[in-house]
């Protein structure tokens, strides 16, 4: 799961990204509001954790903005602020939940999971595909009884072919949904991700392959 965190306090940034990062996430962070909103309209996050009181523009105005664009991604408001009609305002906005700071980081991870539960692509801890499963908890893959554990972009990666079937995904989009928005990675190391993957998928004798769209992207395929 891909997270945008907007938050001007570095300190507390910084924080929150170590401990995402360690729980699994993948973390872009900005400290402005205008790059807040530039991130956020590219619409490859999973979640956005957005900072109220921001230099350049507001958190209110990110939302707003963000919502009149028809993106729908999940937001948790981040701030010092904790009267009820602050959070009445956010509400009102469009955010799905609320955190008033301090927080502990373990109430944020479980309202976190529990907004993922809530949105209407939940699918669960296991994704599958005709004989093909992918425990997004334990990180690992199986097929008829035999599993194998993957790599955090190993993971993100099947993750995101498991919850499109069907559709191609190009890869410019699996690069700025795993690697950031900002990231120089070159196609090519997609493509050694995806030999791994093929190689696990014929150690599991699965019969789910990534077939590959020429010039395009990366698809799953059951050949039985």
């Amino acid at each position: 799961m891909r997270i945008l965190l907007v938050e001007d306090e570095t300190a507390l940034s910084d924080a929150l990204a170590e401990i995402l990062t360690q729980n699994n996430y993948t973390v872009d962070v900005v400290h402005r509001g205008p790059e807040g909103l530039d991130y956020a309209s590219s619409d490859i996050y999973d979640m956005i954790l957005l900072d109220i009181m921001l230099p350049g523009m507001d958190g209110l105005t990110i939302l707003r903005s963000l919502r009149q664009k028809g993106i729908s991604t999940p937001v948790i408001l981040l701030t010092a602020k904790s009267e009820v009609p602050d959070i009445i305002t956010g509400l009102d906005a469009g955010s799905d939940d609320y955190l008033a700071k301090p927080f502990s980081t373990g109430e944020l991870l479980a309202r976190m999971r529990a907004l993922s539960r809530r949105g209407s692509n939940y699918t669960g801890e296991i994704l599958s595909f005709h004989d093909l499963t992918f425990n997004k908890g334990s990180m690992e893959l199986g097929c008829n009884g035999s599993t194998i554990r993957l790599g955090l972009k190993e993971a993100q990666l099947i993750e995101l072919l498991l919850k499109n079937t069907g559709q191609v995904m190009p890869k410019n989009l699996l690069i700025e949904k795993i690697w950031g928005i900002d990231s120089d990675t070159e196609y090519n190391n997609i493509e050694v991700y995806i030999s791994f993957l093929r190689q696990k998928l014929n150690f599991l004798d699965a019969s789910v392959q990534i077939k590959t769209i020429r010039g395009v992207g990366y698809q799953l395929e059951a050949y039985v």
